[in-house]
């Protein structure tokens, strides 16, 4: 009796004239004891006495009923066989995730320099230079920007000048010797000492132009008992052209008292391991600078002040500011027809926020007539408190700007 139930249950049967051995006719109702079947329009209807439909693999399996078969109309598809292939992960996702780490390890790979000569080399990832030759030298790299050039459309020599500071206080950085100070190593900040310049002279052969990539290099080495010498070369990145030489010489000054100190022993020992013993790049002029007066000088520019942009960390007039002084009082007509060639510094003491300047300048030699244009000027210079007491003295050297169809090279203001 069991078979004949799932047979019906699968096979529409015919109706037949004889009901099964072991039946009984209730009003035209065959009853099969646990199942009934009562033909409705031809189909076979069949109902399931409370019992749970039968699990495979954890899913509910079921017979469709007529009513179920007429809503879904034809018999959906089957889903494709589980395979090993289609319960991998998403292989556009994985492939992603590869994609990433590996361009995360090259720009790693990229920010290291992997050939060092030495252990201690170092390399700024953040494109602020890098120690070359055998950790003795620091290299930089900078581009001229459109706001860095003047009306002869070059580079001005306050751009070089601040290139210079910049890759001086690069240098100190990336060697690991910054302490708390501006330009400072630690033993240096604990002794409340920093570095002052007395003394610079900067040759500068072809000025860069708007665009132009220049590459700084500088090193330092001993100089006397109680000194630094600090030099820097800048050249073309491109061509290898040498542009700009440039020497100094540093002693240390106490940041309480005011006054020149000597060099410890400990700030000695954490200096003297980066000193590279080499000749200065530039020739030192020993030439004494005359001091100039109202008298004496031809040129006199009063009522300069220090704005607070000009201070620098020390509460001291920035050096590069020193220069733009002492070159607003060079005469216009040597502006116009000359570029600055070479300068010397000297720097007698320093100058701070409420402070009164005077610029001085003196045309040596006569050549204040037109025929200046053709060959070189020398000029000298004072920068001094209108108190009296001596800030910078300096000379300037300039050489006629090349002429193009008849007229300098320079636009004319």
């Amino acid at each position: 009796m069991v078979a004949t139930s799932v047979n019906s249950a699968f096979f529409l049967a015919a109706p037949s004239e004889y009901p099964a051995k072991g039946t009984k006719h209730v009003n035209g109702t065959t009853n099969l004891g646990v199942m009934k079947s009562k033909p409705t329009s031809g189909a076979l209807k069949v109902k399931v006495n409370a019992q749970a439909p039968p699990k495979i693999n954890g899913s509910s399996v079921g017979l469709r009923t007529s009513s179920e078969t007429a809503n879904t109309g034809d018999i959906a598809p089957s889903p494709p066989p589980r395979t090993f292939i289609n319960q991998l992960p998403d292989w556009s996702m994985l492939l992603a995730a590869i994609t990433t780490v590996f361009l995360a390890a090259e720009k790693q790979w990229m920010m290291v320099d992997w050939k060092p000569r030495r252990p201690d080399m170092l390399i700024d990832p953040f494109g602020l230079g890098r120690i070359v030759q055998d950790g003795l030298v620091f290299r930089q790299n900078f581009s001229i920007r459109s706001y860095e050039i003047g009306a002869d459309k070059t580079a001005s020599i306050e751009t070089l000048m601040n290139h210079l500071q910049e890759t001086a206080l690069n240098h100190v950085k990336t060697a690991g010797l910054l302490g708390d100070g501006f330009g400072s190593t630690p033993e240096m900040t604990k002794k409340n000492l920093f570095w002052v310049v007395t003394k610079m002279q900067v040759l500068v052969d072809r000025y860069p132009t708007w665009g132009d990539v220049v590459q700084v290099d500088t090193w330092v080495c001993g100089s006397g008992k109680n000194g630094m010498r600090r030099d820097w070369l800048i050249r073309d990145l491109k061509t290898g052209e040498t542009l700009t030489r440039a020497s100094s010489v540093w002693v240390m000054m106490n940041k309480l008292t005011r006054k020149l100190s000597k060099i410890p022993e400990e700030v000695r020992g954490e200096i003297e391991p980066y000193f590279l013993n080499t000749s200065p790049v530039v020739d030192e002029d020993n030439r004494k600078l005359p001091k100039l007066d109202d008298s004496t000088a031809d040129y006199v520019l009063s009522r300069l002040t220090p704005r607070w942009s000009d201070l620098d960390v020390n509460q001291h007039v920035n050096n590069v500011k020193y220069l733009s002084w002492i070159l607003e009082c060079a005469p216009q007509q040597i502006l116009e027809t000359h570029e600055l060639s070479a300068i010397t510094l000297e720097y007698r003491r320093e100058c701070g926020r409420d402070s009164i300047l005077q610029s001085l300048a003196k045309i040596s030699g006569d050549r204040t007539g037109l025929e200046a244009e053709s060959c070189e000027v020398e000029c000298q210079h004072l920068l001094r408190l209108e108190s009296g007491p001596e800030i910078v003295r300096a000379r300037t050297e300039w050489r006629p700007k090349e002429k193009k169809n008849g007229a300098f090279s320079a636009e004319r203001a």
